[in-house]
């Protein structure tokens, strides 16, 4: 269900969140999200989170008609020319397509150890990632969208990482957080102890070891593969929890990949590995 509203005024409350878009910590107190280009807000209206409102150009209301339709709640269409509606937004805008939706109820650390369960995911083991101090927006969205893509079961916020709910993350994972498990842990520490503790390897994707590679490493078995922030790379006591570093083997002067370009390397040798097993 929908219904359109033509803008004439900035001033409306419901435009707040576009307005102040640069806010995302409000918008996170509030529980809600932006989704931002017409894929993304296509996927927003396919999904099972709640939609509470989306602005564009008119001339693009008609090819979001039907998914507007299948909505269970009662949607807010706002209309304006994309001109009018950067200034609105403060920026200039692609496609001048938006949307806000509600995020999810996330999903306990302990929901992912149940996986371990044959009974509970049959015989493919657990793939977990982790996140550590990956403060770039974007890049938490490729981490999201590459996990997601090589069938990772869910990713680990730590305590020093950005929501994958930001609205750069939101776009640069093309919607994936949409469908993906993401949980906020509060002690990266803690959850990685918890982890082993339920025979669940942590790998380090670390690029300043000469132990093992990513070619050598065992991603057979269930396992998390922790990744760090694009300066620093994986704390040391984070490090230190962890059953192994793996590097990825480079030539010539590169030493190190960034964590979104990483993560891919990483995770298509974990899918590539089990789908050999």
């Amino acid at each position: 269900m929908f219904e359109v509203q033509h803008i004439t005024s900035f001033d409306l409350p419901e435009l707040a969140v576009y307005r102040t878009l640069k806010f995302q910590a409000e918008q996170r107190e509030q529980g809600i999200f932006v989704a931002e280009s017409e894929k993304v807000t296509r996927r927003l209206l396919e999904s099972k989170l709640g939609v509470v409102s989306v602005v564009l150009p008119e001339p693009s209301l008609p090819d979001f008609t039907e998914a507007l339709k299948r909505r269970p709640e009662m949607v807010r269409v706002y209309c304006a020319p994309k001109a009018l509606l950067e200034k609105l937004t403060g920026y200039a805008m692609y496609q001048g397509i938006l949307a806000v939706g509600r995020v999810p109820a996330q999903p306990t650390l302990e929901s992912f150890i149940d996986k371990t369960d044959p009974a509970a995911r049959g015989s493919r083991p657990l793939l977990l990632v982790a996140a550590d101090g990956i403060a770039n927006s974007q890049n938490m969205g490729v981490l999201v969208r590459n996990s997601a893509g090589f069938s990772a079961d869910g990713l680990l916020v730590g305590e020093n990482s950005c929501s994958p709910f930001l609205r750069r993350a939101v776009a640069a994972s093309m919607g994936t957080i949409f469908e993906f498990p993401a949980v906020d842990v509060a002690s990266l520490a803690e959850a990685l102890k918890i982890l082993r503790a339920h025979g669940i390897r942590c790998v380090a994707a670390h690029p300043h070891v000469n132990e093992q590679t990513s070619w050598d490493a065992d991603f057979t078995r269930d396992c998390c593969v922790v990744f760090g922030s694009e300066g620093q790379g994986i704390r040391p006591e984070i490090l230190d929890l962890c059953d192994e570093a793996v590097t990825i083997p480079m030539a010539g002067n590169v030493d190190s990949l960034n964590v979104g370009s990483a993560s891919a390397v990483f995770l298509y040798e974990a899918a590539r590995q089990r789908r050999k097993g």
